[in-house]
């Protein structure tokens, strides 16, 4: 076999080397987690804010009467601090990376490779859904701990909670920053459905406190099936039709959230 036969054998090989989706996703997924990992101001508020907020929860808790409601501080709590995991470690995060990414044409690069483009929106967000799934567990051991709280009646229902709102978060993320011009705006833009998801999805005021017809109206927000389900999933007390309505409802949600990226979400730098 001559020498000149070494480039032909490496040219086949070439050819025939394969892709899948997983390997590509898997490959941007690594060098997304590098690049986030130097961005010291996302990791401070994805990692450090939602492990401080649920001490503000439960010093407001200690004011109510959550007897009337049927819940404990534990019941509480740990659902909001999975709640402020969404939003902050998945969410918010999600929304600076997409922006910083399409403003320096990373996503505009991809787009001429061999990733699809829902390939590169899901390697782009696994890092930060991993990191929100992971902090999400350790946030319900630690306050099952501390708060002593028994084991789930239904942890099943927990579980399906946790990984709609991680998938609905993402989706969210990417329309907030279909509009979100800059990466300085993109610190901005998160904060009216980070501030409305806060007050009025039973993270720090649960809804069974309020007037019937408010309380209606806040079963509707996007957060509220997720703290819904992962609150029953501990007290076991959510009825059939009320599991169906609260996952029907994060699923509605979710597949709006991906129609309009399909028709919004923006490759290139807007000007």
């Amino acid at each position: 076999m001559s020498a000149t036969d070494a480039p032909a054998r490496a040219k086949g090989s070439a050819r025939t080397a394969v892709t899948t989706p997983r390997s590509r996703m898997t490959a941007l997924a690594r060098a997304e987690l590098t690049l986030l990992g130097r961005n010291k101001g996302t990791v401070f508020a994805a990692l450090f804010i939602p492990f401080v907020m649920p001490f503000s929860v439960r010093a407001g808790a200690e004011e109510m009467d959550l007897g009337k409601a049927g819940l404990t501080i534990g019941t509480l709590v740990l659902p909001a601090a999975i709640g402020f995991s969404l939003l902050f470690a998945v969410y918010s995060a999600l929304v600076g990376v997409f922006v910083v990414r399409r403003e320096e044409l990373v996503l505009k690069r991809l787009r001429t490779g061999e990733l699809r483009d829902v390939e590169i929106l899901a390697g782009s967000a696994l890092p930060a859904v991993l990191s929100g799934l992971v902090q999400s567990l350790l946030l319900a051991v630690g306050c099952a701990v501390l708060l002593d709280l028994p084991a789930p009646s239904a942890p099943l229902l927990s579980v399906v909670g946790l990984l709609l709102g991680l998938v609905m978060c993402a989706a969210l993320a990417a329309v907030t920053a279909s509009f979100t011009k800059t990466g300085e705006s993109a610190q901005v833009t998160p904060l009216p459905f980070t501030f409305v998801s806060m007050l009025a999805s039973g993270l720090f005021f649960p809804l069974e406190l309020l007037p019937d017809r408010v309380a209606s109206v806040c079963e509707l927000l996007p957060l509220t099936p997720v703290v819904t389900l992962v609150r029953g999933g501990w007290t076991g007390d959510l009825s059939a039709a009320e599991t169906l309505g609260a996952a029907a409802t994060a699923v509605a949600w979710t597949v709006l959230a991906v129609f309009a990226v399909r028709r919004r979400f923006r490759w290139e730098p807007r000007h």
